[in-house]
């Protein structure tokens, strides 16, 4: 995802944000920008993890479903922290 540039992070931001709230169940926070962010940090979780465990090498960022199962898990982990609070 690195060599797209701002504009393509923000296009798959947003798709692995949306397809990560539609396959999570339930009342999510936030509109277009929230899901945008939650795909682009999606990605850069999903990137860090895969460099720790060795499938992706420095500079390589990770791919479109890898970002899609980051923002579902930064997501799952939002719902946890908001449901504690209540």
């Amino acid at each position: 995802m690195e060599t797209y540039g701002i504009l393509g992070w923000i296009v798959i931001g947003g798709l692995a944000g949306a397809i990560a709230k539609l396959l999570m169940p339930g009342r999510d926070p936030g509109g277009c920008i929230i899901t945008i962010l939650l795909g682009i940090a999606g990605a850069l979780l999903a990137g860090f993890l895969g460099r720790s465990v060795g499938w992706y090498h420095d500079g390589e960022g990770a791919g479109f479903l890898a970002a899609i199962v980051g923002a579902f898990v930064i997501l799952l982990i939002y719902r946890l922290v908001l449901a504690r609070r209540r």
